[in-house]
């Protein structure tokens, strides 16, 4: 998948991890995306065919909804909520998770998901009694 990870995620550790599986871009890499304004920085995601992965949820839930209303689309996004920006693991596994729920890139076009906690509570072995 293509993915381009907002500066609120661009954690080294993620992106690299992330790399092993995926072609990523990470915003906080790169000098001359600072200062970007969300809505230029989701118009390059979309322009270059990545899924915009991100913390920022008050800003992108509301781009990600006005863009297709406005007949705008983008190439797909993943607001991550609930969750530590230290959690690298956790972080990992969610948007690995989402990934894996649409594994084609063309199907998120124009599609929010949501990545939390509770999105992984499906796939984890129940306890034992």
């Amino acid at each position: 998948m293509r993915l381009f990870l907002d500066a609120h995620v661009s954690a080294r550790r993620i992106a690299t991890a992330l790399r092993a599986q995926h072609d990523v871009r990470a915003a906080d890499e790169e000098r001359e995306l600072d200062g970007w304004d969300d809505e230029r920085l989701l118009a390059l995601a979309t322009e270059e065919g990545r899924i915009m992965v991100t913390f920022n949820v008050a800003d992108f839930a509301r781009i990600a909804t006005e863009w297709p209303a406005a007949s705008k689309s983008h190439a797909g996004c993943l607001l991550i909520v609930g969750i530590d920006h230290r959690e690298f693991g956790l972080i990992l596994r969610v948007i690995n998770h989402a990934l894996s729920t649409r594994p084609d890139q063309a199907a998120w076009v124009d599609y929010t998901a949501w990545g939390t906690r509770s999105t992984l509570a499906d796939t984890t072995t129940p306890p034992t009694r």
